[in-house]
């Protein structure tokens, strides 16, 4: 691993190594047990748009293996002030050991990681959020023991989130249902990917615009906001288009009777989810939040250590 910008940075061996690693790190982090593994390491965080979990987990996850995380504002260095993304690369790997950049568009990222000379981290563009997608099969696995063979049923907005699931699910071996309204699906060129290579794991990958078909048999059920970052103008024809997507307690029934509930959140309760769903037995969103820790440590040790 050199990167870590889109699943397809990493193998499906080298996936199953880092949702290992950071099993092990959950269960240190939990028994109090030091693992400072990137003494003296520094990370820089650039946030172009504004985070809970992000700033946190990986704040809280470099301090956790030894480490320290530099918060960058983009509108307080000088790449918000024009400063390209080249000569920024290039600066910011004298100083640093790692970058961990959440923005807008996905080539920004990339090109920090071609011009740069550190590791650099996907923590979201309007593309993919792949740190989210680790954190999602590291907590699908807890919960369901494997992920080879699960069915993993997404509804709603065919969006960053879904985009990074279709990914992971097929270095996986799940098989990964995606219900979108039309015009409102999956990036194409993410899809044509996953469906390549879920034919090497024996996963699958499918659109639909119908959510029961989705949700049938699922293993689990995933949702996401319909309203994203730059997205608020759309507001009121969004809620319109996608409430026939919201997973409530008739969508649940149609999934396996152990089915789990996912959303990477912050969730809007009475629009893409019921408050019935996300505050149920069956929901598992905040152990999913927290997974971003240390899905995320394991990343940052895999490229940083």
């Amino acid at each position: 691993m050199e990167h870590f910008i889109s699943f397809n940075d990493i193998t499906p061996i080298e996936m199953n190594e880092i949702l290992n690693l950071a099993a092990d790190l959950k269960y240190q982090t939990a028994n109090r047990i030091p693992h400072h593994l990137l003494k003296e390491k520094t990370l820089g965080m650039i946030f172009a748009k504004s985070s809970t979990r992000t700033r946190v987990s990986f704040e809280v996850g470099m301090y956790q293996l030894g480490g320290q995380a530099l918060y960058l504002n983009s509108q307080d260095i000088q790449l918000g002030r024009g400063e390209s993304i080249q000569d920024t690369a290039k600066v910011l790997s004298g100083y640093l050991d790692g970058i961990m950049i959440r923005t807008f568009s996905h080539s920004d990222v990339e090109d920090l990681a071609k011009f740069g000379s550190v590791p650099v981290i996907n923590g979201l563009t309007d593309l993919m959020h792949p740190c989210q997608a680790l954190a999602d099969l590291m907590t699908i696995r807890e919960h369901k023991g494997n992920l080879k063979g699960l069915k993993l049923a997404y509804l709603g907005d065919g969006n960053n989130v879904a985009n990074s699931l279709l990914h992971a699910c097929a270095k996986a071996g799940m098989h990964f249902v995606v219900a979108s309204p039309k015009g409102y699906t999956c990036d194409s060129i993410c899809f044509k990917e996953a469906r390549i290579q879920a034919q090497t794991t024996g996963g699958s990958v499918l659109l639909t615009e119908d959510p029961i078909e989705a949700a049938e048999n699922a293993d689990v059920i995933y949702t996401d906001t319909w309203v994203s970052m730059g997205q608020e103008t759309e507001k009121a024809e969004r809620i319109n288009i996608f409430m026939p997507y919201q997973v409530n307690t008739e969508i649940m029934k149609r999934a396996q009777p152990d089915a789990v509930f996912l959303h990477c959140l912050p969730a809007y309760r009475g629009y893409e989810v019921t408050a019935e769903v996300i505050d149920g037995p069956q929901s598992v969103v905040f152990d999913e939040a927290e997974n971003r820790l240390h899905a995320q440590k394991a990343v940052l040790v895999k490229l940083m250590r």
